[in-house]
């Protein structure tokens, strides 16, 4: 069995726009941002807020067929994910697998700030949308 995760890394947040919601991240609630940036495989741009030792991630769709834009489309803007902080996430979604939880990825993606990040269904985690996520 592998280690435990180690830590909420962060919370992701669907937004229609990051210019639109960040005021209200920075100014209204006073956090810290950390840096946008755009990744072009998940098709969003993110914003990173700092709160305590956790991130908020904010997640603009930067096209249509995204799955954010499809979130949003459906659920409308607001909590998407958890992410939680994982050590060798190759060995951990193997070992889920084998244990019956269905993912949304076979092997690991690049995700936002450098880290590699695979999904967990919805269907196998009550109905949370989890993300494994490695930072190097």
């Amino acid at each position: 069995m592998n280690e435990a995760p180690h830590k909420v890394d962060h919370i992701g947040i669907a937004v229609k726009s990051l210019e639109e919601h960040l005021p209200f991240y920075t100014q209204v609630l006073g956090l810290k941002h950390l840096g946008t940036e755009h990744v072009e495989s998940q098709h969003v741009n993110v914003a990173f807020l700092q709160i305590g030792e956790t991130k908020l991630e904010l997640l603009e769709p930067t096209r249509s067929e995204s799955a954010i834009a499809a979130f949003i489309d459906k659920k409308g803007e607001g909590v998407h994910h958890v992410a939680i902080g994982v050590t060798d996430i190759s060995s951990r979604l193997q070992e889920l697998k084998e244990n019956g939880i269905r993912t949304l990825q076979d092997q690991p993606v690049p995700g936002a700030g450098g880290a590699e990040v695979a999904f967990l269904h919805p269907k196998s985690t009550g109905r949370v949308l989890y993300e494994l996520c490695e930072k190097k």
